[in-house]
Formats: C-alpha cells, sequence, structure tokens
C-alpha cells in the first residue's frame, strides 16, 4: 500500500491512530462481434498527459498502443470532475441528473439500470476491481457484478486505507480471470457461458503524488500515469487469446488542475482541465477485420457514451441514456453534433455555495453560475475569454438548456455517513460539512471564493507540510472561521510539532463547529493527556465515546488512559473491546501486550504481541518494536 492518505487521528501515548435524460434517442445497433469487455478506468487522467494525445514526455506505452490499434476520442468529457459520479455516468450512461450520484457519497439510484446489471443478466460473467473508497460498494456500483472487490488494506496502525496500489488492483483482477469457476457465477446459457465484463479501476494519479515532494508535482504526476499503464500492460496481457475477442475500453473518469483557472486538484470548477480526458477503444480483431490501423475521431463525445456503445457491441442494450452509440465513429461515420452537459454540485453539498453546470453546444461552451460564463472553445480552447457580454443570446439559449438537464437545487439525498464522509476528506474531498441541498438566490459563486478552494485542494492534496501547511489552513480559516476540518487539521499539524498549546484551540473550535467526527476529540485529549491533565482528557474521551460508542479508536484510546492512571486491568477490557470491533487495531494490541506484561501476565502479553506480529505486514518497522517486547517476555 502507499500508506499516505489517512485522516490522522490520535492516540495519547504512542505513535498514533486514528433525471434528466433529454436525449433518449435508441442508438444505430452494430453487430456483436465481441463476446467479452474490459473497462479501465484511470482515476484524474489528463488528456494532454497521455502519449497518443501528443504528450512527448508521455511515458504510456500501453495506452498509446491501444490507441494505435484501435480509435481514440480526441474530444471526450466528464459529465462531472467528480469519481463516483463520473463512474456513474460511465456504467449507466446517464448524466447526473439522471443516476443520482451527484457528488461523491451519493448513492446511485437503485432503480438505474446499469452495464453490469444488463450484461448480468444475459448471462455474462461480471467483476469489478477498484482502487479506491469513493467507489466503495455502498454507494451502488455493486449492482449487476458477481465480484465487487473493493477491499482497501489497512496501514500499521491498523487503520482502514482509503486506496490500493494499482498492481494489487491488477493482480486481483488476473486472478479472477484465470478461475474458470468463479464463486457467485450465475451463467444463463451455452452462449453465453463464458462471456465476461470485467472492469479495472486504478487510483494512482489522484494526488498526493508519491515520490520526493522536491520534485516537480507534474514530473511525480507523469509517475503515477506511468505506473498505471504498466498494469495496464499486464492486464491486457492477461486476456491472452482472450484479447482477439474482446472490447477493450480505457478512459480517464476526470482531469486535474494545476493551477490553471487558478484551480488546483478537481470537483469544484467545470473547466475543461478536469472535464477533458482521454478515450480508447480497441475493437477485437474480427470488428477491424483485422485491420491494426488507428482512428482518430475529433467529433465531441461524452463518457455517457460508453455505456451504450459497449453494450451494443456485446449484442445487448441499455436503454434511457443519455449517451450515444458510437459505432458509426468505428468505421469512419461521423456522429451526430449534439449538445453535451457536465455539472459540479460539489460546491452545494461540500460548502454551500453556488453549483456549477456547463453545456457544451457547437462552439459554445456555456456555464451556469451566478456570474455565468461563455466560451467559444474552437477559438479559445483554454477557457480564458469569458465572451458572454458580446453573445447574450447564445447564452440565455444555453442557461436554458442547462436548466432542462437540472435545476441548481437538490432533492435531499441520503448520503455517506460520518466515517465514510471522513474517508472522502482524507482522499481530498468533502472539505467543508455538508450543507443543505437547496440552493436559492444569493449563493456564492466558486469563482469568488477561488484563493480559498485553491487553499483546500492543495491542503487536502497532502502536498503541503510543515509551515506551508498552516499558511494554507489559517488562509481558509480567514475566509471560513467556522470550517471544522480546517481547525482539525491545523489542530494536528501543530500537535505534531508538540505545540499542544495552539492545537487544543484548533481542536476546541474543531469540536465547537459541529465536525462530524471525534478526531478532533481525541487530538484534544492527547494533548490534555500530555501535559497530565488526565481528568480532563478523560472527560474529553468519555464525549467521544458517548458521539461514537462502537468506535474502536475512542476505546482504545479510553484504555491508554486507563493505563497512565495506573488501572492496568481496566485499560486490558479497553483494549479488548477494540479489538473485538476491530481484530486489526494494531496499536491497540500492542497497548494490550503492554498492559498484560506490566500486570505480570507475561504469557498474555507474550501471546497478544506474538499475535500482533502474525497481523503486521512483513516490510514495517514497527515488527522490530514488537520484537523487542517479545524478547524481554522470554
Amino acid at each position: 500500500m502507499r500508506g499516505r492518505r489517512h485522516q490522522p487521528s490520535a492516540m495519547i501515548v504512542l505513535v498514533l491512530v486514528l433525471a434528466s435524460a433529454c436525449s433518449r434517442t435508441p442508438p444505430q445497433i452494430a453487430g456483436p462481434h465481441a463476446r467479452n469487455l474490459l473497462l479501465v478506468t484511470i482515476d484524474t487522467l489528463r488528456a494532454d498527459h497521455v502519449g497518443a494525445y501528443g504528450y512527448t514526455r508521455a511515458r504510456t506505452p500501453v495506452v498509446d498502443g491501444l490507441a494505435g490499434a484501435g480509435i481514440r476520442f480526441d474530444r471526450a468529457y466528464a459529465a462531472a470532475p467528480i469519481t463516483l459520479p463520473s463512474h456513474a455516468t460511465i456504467l449507466t450512461g446517464r448524466y447526473p441528473p439522471g443516476h443520482g450520484a451527484r457528488d461523491n457519497g451519493v448513492h446511485l439510484s437503485a432503480s438505474v439500470p446499469t452495464l453490469a446489471t444488463v450484461l448480468h443478466e444475459r448471462g455474462f460473467r461480471t467483476a469489478a476491481f477498484v482502487a479506491a473508497f469513493p467507489l466503495d460498494h455502498q454507494f451502488g456500483l455493486d449492482r449487476g457484478f458477481d465480484v465487487y472487490s473493493d477491499r482497501l488494506p489497512r496501514d500499521a496502525s491498523g487503520r482502514q486505507a482509503d486506496e490500493r496500489p494499482a498492481a494489487d488492483v491488477v493482480s486481483e483482477a488476473i486472478a479472477w480471470l484465470r478461475t474458470k469457476d468463479q464463486n457467485g457465477t450465475k451463467s444463463q446459457g451455452p452462449s453465453t457461458k463464458d462471456q465476461f465484463f470485467l472492469w479495472v479501476h486504478l487510483f494512482e494519479p489522484h494526488a498526493p503524488y508519491v515520490g520526493d515532494p522536491s520534485r516537480p508535482v507534474l514530473d511525480r504526476y507523469d509517475d503515477e500515469i506511468a505506473t498505471c499503464d504498466r498494469e495496464v500492460g499486464r492486464l491486457v496481457e492477461a486476456l491472452g487469446a482472450r484479447r482477439s475477442e474482446t472490447v477493450i475500453v480505457v478512459a480517464g473518469d476526470h482531469g486535474e488542475a494545476f493551477g490553471e483557472h487558478g484551480e488546483y486538484a478537481h470537483s469544484i470548477f467545470v473547466y475543461d482541465t478536469t472535464l477533458r480526458v482521454p478515450l480508447v477503444v480497441r475493437l477485437p480483431d474480427a470488428s477491424r477485420g483485422g485491420s491494426t490501423s488507428s482512428r482518430v475521431v475529433g467529433d465531441r463525445v461524452t463518457l455517457a457514451d460508453i455505456a451504450p456503445t459497449a453494450a451494443r457491441l456485446l449484442g445487448a442494450e441499455i436503454r434511457d441514456v443519455d449517451g450515444i452509440d458510437l459505432a458509426p465513429a468505428f468505421a469512419g461515420g461521423k456522429l451526430t453534433d449534439r449538445e453535451i452537459y457536465a455539472e459540479s454540485f460539489a460546491p452545494l453539498l461540500e460548502f454551500g455555495w453556488a453549483p456549477l453546470r456547463a453545456i457544451r453546444s457547437e462552439r459554445w461552451k456555456f456555464i451556469a453560475a451566478p456570474k455565468p460564463e461563455l466560451y467559444d472553445v474552437d477559438q479559445d480552447a483554454s477557457e480564458q475569454t469569458n465572451v458572454i457580454t458580446a453573445h447574450d443570446a447564445v447564452a440565455r439559449r444555453l442557461d436554458d438548456r442547462a436548466s432542462r438537464y437540472s435545476p441548481p437545487t437538490l432533492a435531499a439525498t441520503p448520503a455517506v455517513d460520518a466515517g465514510g464522509l471522513e474517508r472522502l476528506r482524507a482522499l481530498g474531498y468533502a472539505m467543508g460539512s455538508r450543507q443543505a441541498q437547496t440552493a436559492g438566490s444569493g449563493r456564492i459563486d466558486p469563482k469568488d471564493r477561488r484563493d480559498v478552494a485553491a487553499s483546500i485542494a492543495l491542503v487536502t492534496s497532502g502536498e503541503l507540510s510543515g509551515d506551508r501547511l498552516e499558511s494554507a489552513l489559517e488562509n481558509i480559516l480567514r475566509a471560513d472561521p467556522g470550517n471544522g476540518q480546517a481547525h482539525m487539521r491545523l489542530g494536528f499539524s501543530r500537535l505534531a510539532r508538540n505545540d499542544c498549546g495552539r492545537a487544543e484551540r484548533e481542536f476546541t473550535a474543531a469540536i465547537e463547529s459541529g465536525l462530524p467526527s471525534v478526531d478532533p476529540h481525541i487530538g484534544l485529549a492527547t494533548c490534555l493527556g500530555r501535559r497530565n491533565d488526565l481528568a480532563g482528557a478523560g472527560r474529553v474521551l468519555a464525549e467521544a465515546a458517548r458521539r461514537e460508542p462502537s468506535n474502536p479508536v475512542v476505546m482504545a484510546n479510553l484504555g491508554i488512559l486507563e493505563a497512565a492512571r495506573g488501572n492496568n486491568a481496566a485499560a486490558i477490557t479497553s483494549f479488548q473491546a477494540a479489538l473485538t470491533a476491530d481484530p486489526n487495531l494494531h496499536e491497540a494490541r500492542f497497548n494490550l501486550a503492554l498492559a498484560y506484561a506490566r500486570l505480570g501476565r507475561k504469557a498474555e502479553a507474550r501471546a497478544a504481541a506474538e499475535e500482533l506480529l502474525r497481523r503486521l505486514p512483513p516490510d514495517i518497522p514497527q515488527r522490530a518494536e514488537v520484537q523487542r517486547l517479545i524478547a524481554s517476555l522470554q
């Protein structure tokens, strides 16, 4: 695991743990030449960092090779610059208003067909292997899959990771490919017995980026893309003879901003830095007539086109979609010139700002916002010059079209629980508190909070540390004094510097903000414990336990507090309760061994330490400390 995206939690003594479808025209049915579908989605992948799209510094030979033997769509766009809504569009063929997943953590509508449900009904074996928490099965994308693997590893302290490496995802997918009889397979006839739909999601290009942080961020971004490309190569190679009868689709789910329009990361704005993505389709050999020549399609397409296109290639149909069948482009035909919709409701849901909706029509791109924008993207592809004052009639027409897809409001929608929200925050999403979902006039235009949004993106990206991190957090709090997440992060930053005096103020402000997390309670208790205010620490942890009585980290911290008071028997009870709730909470097991040792119960201490050693990953430095404890108990 990469081990770098965990929301900080703290322990007191040790290293701390903590509906619309405006275009429903049935597409032309293409001949079902393919038997299988391999869909690879690469998170946060910009088109202009792929060699096939002209990037001279690219290290993407596998994707370039697929493009060289297939079809590359030069102007492909996401329907949202956010992982879950974009993937829901890929799998359903619908824009976010039609599938319901309007932001990360917002459930896909249970009534909407997906590629998996359609193909599963026809007897296909179906499997998905995803790399990050935003696509966890709880959000509804698992419907129709025989296998939906979203198991994520734990770090050395036992905390659940929020992503996993591409190599692990691909290895698991290859193992599935090599297993003929999968558990849960529901083949329904000899004609489809061996057909499969395999979706593999890779997360590496999402911030923060591996490598020396002193290296340029774009170099490290390219490193992550190269890692994904190598893993895609392993996956394609594993198809073996089945490659000749498999449709292979490779797509980015959204792009990434590196300062364009004053934006960093993604999810807030709907400029093409975060909407334009690579889309490559490699057809089965029979469909191409043996030809290996590449084709470049310049017509505008949307990721909503993937589902209807793939379904038809496999002899199926997915109905009521916003996308179209792209088959005419495979033979050199021209696609229908249509409008394309995109949106981001993250500004509304996460910060209470106005949402952004975009319509692309002919030469124009319109962004519906309190301060609307209009760009002639044929002449101004980088969207630098807002020409709305010169083309007011065009803007009014496209504003009306955007509202037909979605108003700037949302009906009440069940969303992720507090624990899930914290995991999304650890990945750089949902920095603020989830807001009321109705948007009245007077909502703030995200452009007017560009500096705050940039600071938030830099903080949540994991690319900042030390003084730069604290400066960015202070900037956020100047503009948004009630931002509990920023107070908490600033508290943990100051705690790491042993500045508990100022850290306590931040943790207290985070608690008072109503932040739906007990992490600031744990941070505050840590500070109080460090200055030997065990009574104060106890009161804070008791409140945390009242809020989240089943939280194993809180139980473990209560155990550490009892141990600090000299009550090792009570500490053991708390540690055991924590481990019953989460057997992989490694800090709790280590402290349990210590508590047994203090009471002279060496056999139990040794058993706890040996069990911990069995559970720890083989290559982490904490193993040495556990081994020293075991040696002392001989």
